[in-house]
């Protein structure tokens, strides 16, 4: 298996734990601590410290996309879901309907809901941008006041695409 390495990442609705390899990405998600425990180093891998400096610019607002690699890793409907969700635009929403639609399987609205929740790429991933058919902020890992405070601060960054 390959090696992995874990770089913690301040932002400003919280730590940020990112875990990757020499070759890629694997996890971006919400840490429980409100501490640092896993500083960037000099001997942190290349990706991890291109991860680091493209989420840095996303909440400085410099940024829209992500350019460094990933490794996405599950089931290949969920792999199609998370493929989805990355055609959200910057600053969009769309809903679980919406999403199983375009995949072709209308009444996949659950099994979306649920592959949007296991989503272990946050931000880069857009699952943010999923709201409710209603128009309601609905599930976040993160927590739904962060969910909230993402899509409003891409509101305030959109003109700068």
């Amino acid at each position: 298996m390959t090696e992995r390495y874990k770089v913690d990442y301040q932002s400003p609705i919280g730590v940020i734990e990112i875990v990757g390899s020499n070759e890629a990405i694997y996890s971006i998600l919400f840490a429980e601590e409100d501490i640092l425990v896993n500083p960037i180093s000099e001997d942190t891998p290349q990706v991890i410290k291109d991860c680091y400096s493209q989420l840095d610019e996303y909440f400085k607002g410099e940024r829209h996309e992500f350019t460094f690699p990933m490794m996405i890793e599950g089931t290949p409907f969920q792999q199609l879901v998370w493929q989805s969700l990355t055609t959200i635009p910057f600053a969009k929403t769309a809903s679980y309907k919406h999403i199983a639609v375009t995949m072709g399987n209308e009444k996949a609205i659950r099994a979306v809901g649920t592959a949007n929740g296991r989503n272990k790429l946050s931000i880069v991933i857009p699952c943010h941008r999923i709201i409710g058919a209603s128009g309601k902020l609905v599930g976040y890992a993160g927590g739904l006041w962060r969910k909230e405070w993402l899509l409003n601060h891409e509101q305030k960054f959109q003109q700068l695409k």
